[in-house]
């Protein structure tokens, strides 16, 4: 899958500023972005996690696209996006695969590949784990993004902060609040901070065509690395 060349010959500040302009809309609040998110502090590595993948393609959106496709796309722009902004990162996976050890069905499969991601996530000192899923609903109408957040206080605030992000830049009409992941293998099993963001609704044609755009992804991309460095830098 393509890599974004987000670089491309332009200066280290001038990117910084283009794309957070990106994320907020243009405008003055854009400024805002620009100076509170540089980040300063890097002793953290972050764990990006493209939801499903391989044996396992998650939901099916309107149009027949599978979720694990464009949770990959996004989660290779957040970890190019990270990497220019000085971020240690760490990929889940970088493929159309499954990350499964063992298992001989395919059920078997997926817990085998949600135990690893576990293990790599709580492997991985100083993690805050930012795991890209999209949800899906049987009835069209509903959309905008929605942020889960593991057991820990840090993870609360993650996820607050990128709620409210997501909402200011992204889904102005949306509601949605953060909530706790009770339930969710991957979240209920790590030691360390995280957030699963729900990007959008798949099942909504509108927004699921955004999903897919390479200028919303970046958009989205930029407004999730604000808000983690918003948190870190407090």
């Amino acid at each position: 899958m393509k890599r974004d060349n987000w670089v491309a010959f332009v200066p280290f500040y001038l990117i910084v500023v283009l794309i957070c302009i990106i994320a907020a809309g243009g405008g003055s609040s854009a400024v805002d972005v620009v100076s509170q998110n540089i980040p300063v502090e890097r002793q953290h590595r972050i764990v990006i996690d493209a939801g499903h993948g391989g044996v396992d393609g998650g939901a099916t959106s309107c149009t027949g696209v599978l979720e694990s496709q464009i949770n990959l796309e996004i989660a290779l722009r957040l970890d190019d996006l990270m990497h220019l902004l000085g971020y240690d990162t760490v990929m889940i996976r970088k493929t159309d695969t499954s990350i499964y050890t063992q298992g001989q069905t395919i059920a078997a499969q997926k817990v085998s590949d949600l135990k690893e991601r576990v293990r790599i996530v709580n492997q991985t000192e100083n993690a805050i784990l930012i795991s890209i899923h999209q949800n899906t609903f049987s009835d069209s109408r509903y959309g905008g993004a929605q942020v889960f957040y593991a057991k820990d206080e840090d993870s609360r605030k993650l996820a607050n902060q990128m709620q409210n992000d997501l909402i200011r830049y992204l889904n102005p009409e949306s509601r949605r609040k953060p909530k706790k992941a009770s339930g969710v293998y991957l979240m209920d099993h790590i030691d360390h901070t995280g957030v699963l963001v729900e990007c959008g609704f798949i099942s909504n044609p509108e927004e699921e065509a955004k999903l897919q755009n390479d200028a919303y992804q970046k958009k989205l991309c930029c407004v999730i690395v604000s808000s983690l460095s918003q948190v870190i830098n407090a």
